[in-house]
C-alpha cells in the first residue's frame, strides 16, 4: 500500500444467507480526499461501511485502514476513524454537550481535554448556543451536525459518513455539505455513501458507482461526465405527461436511450442531432403535443450514471422504505 492510500479494499464480499449484498469490490481511498460510494438504495453501500468499520464481518476478501487489517486489527483501526451512521447513535435525553462528553469518554479522550474538545466542536458546527438543549429538541439538520461532531470528538484521521444529508431539507443539506467540505480542508479523509447524484458531484474527489453489490466504475466526477460527452443529450419539455411521448419516441428512435426526467420532461441520449430533432417535431405535430422547450445540454453526473449503469435517475430518488 502506497503512503498516500489510507483505505485499501480487495475482493470484499458479504453474503446474508444466500443473498449476495457486496460482490468482490475493490477500491482505494487516498489521504485527504472525499471518496463517495454512489448508488441506489440496496446497492451495498451501507454494508460496505459496516464491514470497514467492524460492525459486520466480511464473508470473503480483505481490507485495511491505515495499514490495519479489518479482520485482525479492527480495534487498532477504530482508534483512527470516526463513524456517522445513517441513523443517529446519540441520546435523546442528553444535552448536546453531554452527548459529546459521553462520546469523548467512550473514545478514550483524556478527561482534562473532553470539555474543551466538545466546546470547540460545538462552535465549529454552529451548535454552541444549543449546547444545553436536549438532543430530541434539535432540528434534523442540527441532529445530523451533532452526530458528525460526536464522530470527530477523538480527532480521527478518517471519517465514514453514511448518507449524510438524507431526510434533510434543502437549506440544512447545503449547510451540512459545506461543513463536510470544510472537514476535508482540515485534512480529514472522508468516505461517504450517497444516492444523491448532485451531492456526489459537489463533494467527492472520486466516486465509485455501486450497483447490486458490484462496483461498475471508479473515477472523478469530471472524468465520469466525459463518458457521456461523446453522445448528444437533448432535453425536451412538453405540456402534459411525457409517458406517451417516451413510448412513441422509442418506436421512432430505436437506437437511442430515452429517459423521463420528470412528469413533463424527457431526455434523449445519442443519435444524429438533425435526425432526432426531425423525428421529435414530426411526432409533436402528428400527436398534437405542445413542446415548451428543446435544449441540447452538457452532460451531468446524472447523464454519466445513466449511461454507465443503464438505470433511470428515478431509481436513485427512491428513499429507503420506498418513500
Amino acid at each position: 500500500m502506497s503512503n498516500d492510500v489510507v483505505i485499501q479494499v480487495s475482493d470484499l464480499t458479504k453474503f446474508y444467507g444466500k443473498i449476495l449484498a457486496v460482490d468482490h469490490i475493490k477500491f482505494e481511498v487516498k489521504k485527504g480526499e472525499i471518496f463517495g460510494l454512489l448508488g441506489p438504495n440496496g446497492a451495498g453501500k451501507t454494508t460496505t461501511i459496516r464491514m470497514l468499520t467492524g460492525l459486520s464481518e466480511p464473508t470473503e476478501g480483505k481490507a485495511s485502514i491505515l495499514g490495519f487489517d479489518i479482520n485482525s486489527e479492527i480495534v487498532e483501526a477504530k482508534r483512527h476513524i470516526g463513524v456517522v451512521p445513517e441513523t443517529s447513535n446519540l441520546y435523546d435525553e442528553l444535552s448536546s454537550v453531554d452527548n459529546l462528553l459521553f462520546m469523548a469518554k467512550l473514545y478514550g479522550v483524556p478527561r482534562a481535554q473532553r470539555r474543551k474538545r466538545a466546546e470547540e466542536l460545538l462552535k465549529t458546527f454552529r451548535l454552541y448556543e444549543r449546547k444545553d438543549s436536549q438532543f430530541h429538541t434539535l432540528s434534523r439538520g442540527m441532529k445530523r451536525a451533532l452526530t458528525i461532531a460526536a464522530a470527530l470528538i477523538h480527532d480521527p484521521e478518517i471519517l465514514f459518513l453514511d448518507e449524510p444529508t438524507v431526510g434533510l431539507d434543502v437549506v440544512a443539506a447545503r449547510s451540512l455539505r459545506n461543513l463536510i467540505a470544510n472537514l476535508r480542508q482540515q485534512g480529514i479523509t472522508i468516505l461517504l455513501t450517497t444516492h444523491y447524484l448532485e451531492e456526489a458531484d459537489l463533494l467527492c474527489d472520486r466516486v465509485a458507482i455501486l450497483v447490486k453489490g458490484r462496483i461498475v466504475k471508479v473515477d472523478t466526477p469530471r472524468v465520469l461526465k466525459t463518458t457521456a460527452e461523446e453522445e448528444s443529450v437533448i432535453e425536451i419539455s412538453i405540456d402534459g405527461d411525457v409517458s406517451k411521448l417516451v413510448e412513441d419516441l422509442t418506436d421512432r428512435l430505436p437506437r437511442v436511450k430515452i429517459v423521463a426526467v420528470d412528469r413533463n420532461k424527457v431526455r434523449i441520449y445519442g443519435g444524429i442531432l438533425n435526425d432526432v430533432y426531425d423525428k421529435v417535431f414530426r411526432l409533436a405535430r402528428d400527436k398534437d403535443i405542445v413542446i415548451r422547450s428543446v435544449n441540447s445540454i452538457k452532460p451531468s453526473l446524472e447523464d454519466a450514471f445513466i449511461k454507465i449503469t443503464g438505470l433511470s435517475p428515478t431509481v436513485m430518488a427512491i428513499e429507503k422504505g420506498g418513500r
